[in-house]
């Protein structure tokens, strides 16, 4: 198998406001991002960069309502093989020229590493009626009703 090669393009920065401060050289790559108003954000869990939590691929209970064991999988787990994250994010403003992307908020810690910026773009991501397991299915069915959901009633971690 041939080796992999993944340059982070920037960092999230948590500070008064939430924002992608990309590597300079990337900031020409922002030029019609801000027609969009949401973002799709591929980042590196590095605090689950390790061996142990690379191997993992079952966890015990993760969500109260859940399976009794999960494969990582079927969770957003930042313990897997690879700690890809994927996050869609509302865009406040682009700064094309200082290379920033402001967002309302991002599940990522300060200074996580952005692999990759992609628009959200309804035709080719937004799926009408997905199909969820039963222990789930009371979760809110869009990003926008994420904000008033309690998620701390469902994990165990």
């Amino acid at each position: 198998m041939n080796e992999i090669r993944i340059c982070p393009i920037g960092k999230i920065v948590n500070g008064s406001d939430i924002k992608i401060v990309l590597n300079q050289k990337y900031a020409k790559a922002l030029k019609g991002l801000d027609g969009f108003s949401h973002v799709q954000i591929l980042w590196w869990m590095g605090g689950c960069d390790n061996e142990d939590d690379r191997n993992v691929v079952v966890e015990e209970k993760p969500y109260k309502n859940g399976p009794d064991e999960m494969g990582v999988f079927a969770l957003r787990s930042p313990e897997r093989p690879n700690p890809i994250a994927v996050s869609n994010a509302n865009i406040a403003y682009v700064d094309e020229k200082a290379g920033i992307v402001g967002v309302y908020y991002i599940d990522a810690f300060d200074g996580s590493q952005v692999l990759d910026l992609n628009p959200y773009t309804p035709s080719i991501d937004r799926v009408e009626n997905p199909k969820t397991p039963g222990w789930c299915s009371h979760w809110p069915k869009s990003y926008e009703d994420n904000e008033s959901f309690d998620w701390g009633a469902e994990f165990n971690f």
